[in-house]
């Protein structure tokens, strides 16, 4: 049971990291004022700040539902 709990976590976690690759992407296109170097520091951001910051509360999310919906059972 742990087990499974723990691969839904990680499963969780490269998803969320993928989003978070985008979303960083997207917000420093959006918000950035940088006219030099914004897709470098939109990768950057996305691949080293927002991927793995959403990848961390996917996984913590991921973890708690499926411990939360197994105790229901």
């Amino acid at each position: 049971m742990i087990l499974k709990a723990i691969g839904i976590a990680l499963l969780s976690g490269i998803g969320g990291y993928v989003a978070g690759i985008f979303l960083g992407i997207l917000l420093v296109n959006l918000f950035s004022s940088n006219i030099y170097d914004k897709s470098m520091e939109a990768g950057m951001t996305g691949f080293f700040v927002v991927g793995p910051l959403l990848a961390l509360v996917a996984a913590i999310a991921g973890f708690v539902v499926y411990w939360q919906r197994l105790k229901a059972l």
